[in-house]
């Protein structure tokens, strides 16, 4: 086995802190046994699917388009994630879909347009997954406070339209907090890079014997690109679902807060 090589044995072993997490679930009556087993395999799976994908997107000869292909597969298949996880706000799918196309756009033209990265397979897929992963929980968060705030916020809200605001005017000091909100623990993340903790790429580069400056850099420029793409859909998911939480005559919808 090789430096960095993880064998079947290996795995089975990485898997005794789950053990943990279950043995501390079911001493607390968490009830989290169901999630923590299913996030597992789920994983698992999804990694191994992953690992087949790269290894023929990465064969020699192999066209970049197949690249973008799956690009655009992920994109796809975290607006529809996005969508389910929020389902407070209705017809969310087309907002999502809009904002993370155009975080990727901008994204991916700085990565590949500026030569950061050269326009290669190795370098396309796992970078449009990191920025797509690392921006989804914010982007997500952002549509459900926004539907929390203007609930919980809702006397107040319908005072600013009873006084002649628009919907737009009223909903913004509430989806300027939930914006607000769903960006900190980015940002929190990104101040504590290098201190608190090593990031992913940073650390991957490093096992792999880059020089750990080259690595750095790396790893800063792949930061300011997430911070950035998280900050761009937020705001527009954030601006979207307050469209979608209004009627077109200005009267906020009934909201129903979903678990």
């Amino acid at each position: 086995m090789g430096q960095g090589d993880v064998d079947a044995l290996g795995l089975v072993t990485s898997l005794l802190l789950i053990g943990v997490a279950l043995a501390v679930s079911l001493g607390q009556q968490l009830r989290l046994e169901k999630q923590l087993i299913w996030a597992t395999l789920r994983a698992f799976a999804q990694l191994i699917v992953m690992g087949i994908v790269l290894a023929w997107l990465l064969e020699p000869g192999r066209s970049v388009l197949y690249s973008w292909v799956w690009v655009v597969g992920m994109v796809v298949f975290a607006a529809w994630t996005v969508r389910n996880r929020a389902p407070e706000v209705p017809a969310l799918f087309p907002i999502a879909l809009a904002a993370l196309t155009a975080s990727m756009v901008v994204t991916m033209g700085v990565i590949f347009g500026l030569g950061i990265f050269p326009m290669e397979a190795r370098a396309i897929v796992p970078l449009g997954g990191m920025m797509i992963g690392n921006s989804l929980g914010s982007t997500v968060l952002a549509a459900r406070r926004t539907a929390d705030e203007l609930t919980d916020k809702r006397p107040e809200v319908e005072a600013r339209l009873a006084l002649g605001h628009s919907s737009t005017q009223a909903g913004r000091p509430y989806v300027r907090e939930a914006i607000k909100t769903a960006l900190t623990p980015r940002i929190e993340s990104a101040k504590a890079a290098g201190l608190v903790f090593l990031p992913g790429a940073m650390t991957g580069l490093i096992l792999a014997g880059v020089d750990p400056i080259d690595a750095v850099l790396v790893q800063a420029a792949i930061m300011y690109l997430i911070l950035g793409t998280a900050a761009t859909t937020s705001v527009v998911i954030g601006l979207g679902s307050l469209s979608r939480l209004f009627t077109t005559d200005h009267r906020l919808r009934r909201l129903v807060r979903k678990s």
